[in-house]
């Protein structure tokens, strides 16, 4: 893999392995494959992923968060997200070393459909670790950082902005805008970097890495950019920051990316 985050023949790498998780968080992630096997039999689950800080090796104990994908034979129930929310809160009681645990469900239908090619099939294949079942990864193509991959990723930002803003005028502690906050710099700067992404020609998950990268091209917008990577990592409650984030640096992002890249396709 070379520094754009590129195989040899220009397609991107996968960006994580289990065998780079960090000493410190090896128990939760054995934890969390056991809690797994244990909960969602072979009726129910297809694979189970590891994505985000862990699986690259870049986590940091007590900051960082435990990721995980879920691909499910059918659609998920709210039976299943009965069973995935108490796995959530068994590993973050047990486990001092992650501050929070989050798990997507999805099917492996939708993880293999045509319109979500390259979005939660580009993200299965290219952000997440195979932890338990057959690798999805098999059945789906290589990428490259072209600009349909940077519009079916990241191009719904404008659709997102007025939840952020519902969900910040709703925040009544600072526990809640330190979540809110973290969930909307983390997606800032994943936008801000895939809206220059092709003309970079690579890849990166790395927050602070893509807002360095995003000054280069918009200098104008980095120090905000930085500050979103920041926030991402080092959640904050200062209204203001949510403010600048969501309605300063997010329309003017959203603008800017629907005129390089276009929106992206609608869903059912």
């Amino acid at each position: 893999m070379n520094g754009r985050g590129l195989d040899r023949d220009g397609t991107i790498a996968r960006e994580g392995a289990l065998d780079r998780v960090p000493a410190a968080f090896v128990p939760v992630v054995d934890a969390a494959r056991a809690h797994i096997a244990e909960t969602f039999d072979g009726t129910r689950l297809h694979s189970a992923y590891l994505y985000g800080s862990i699986p690259r090796g870049t986590a940091t104990p007590g900051v960082s968060d435990l990721d995980l994908q879920l691909a499910l034979h059918d659609e998920p129930t709210e039976a299943d997200r009965a069973d995935a929310r108490a796995i959530e809160a068994t590993l973050d009681r047990a486990y001092p070393q992650i501050d929070g645990v989050g798990i997507l469900l999805t099917s492996r239908r939708v993880l293999l459909s045509d319109i979500e090619r390259h979005d939660a099939g580009f993200f299965l294949a290219c952000l997440c670790t195979p932890l338990l079942g057959n690798d999805l990864a098999e059945q789906l193509p290589r990428y490259r950082p072209t600009a349909l991959l940077a519009r079916e990723t990241n191009g719904d930002l404008a659709l997102v902005l007025p939840r952020w803003r519902a969900k910040a005028a709703e925040a009544a502690t600072d526990a809640d805008r330190r979540t809110l906050s973290r969930g909307v710099g983390r997606r800032i700067v994943r936008t801000g970097f895939t809206l220059i992404m092709p003309r970079w020609g690579g890849w990166t998950s790395d927050l602070d890495r893509s807002a360095e990268l995003f000054g280069r091209y918009y200098p104008e917008r980095a120090e905000q950019m930085h500050i979103a990577a920041s926030v991402g990592r080092a959640p904050s409650s200062g209204p203001a920051v949510l403010g600048m984030l969501i309605d300063d640096l997010g329309p003017w992002l959203a603008a800017q990316y629907a005129a390089v890249h276009g929106e992206k396709l609608p869903r059912p």
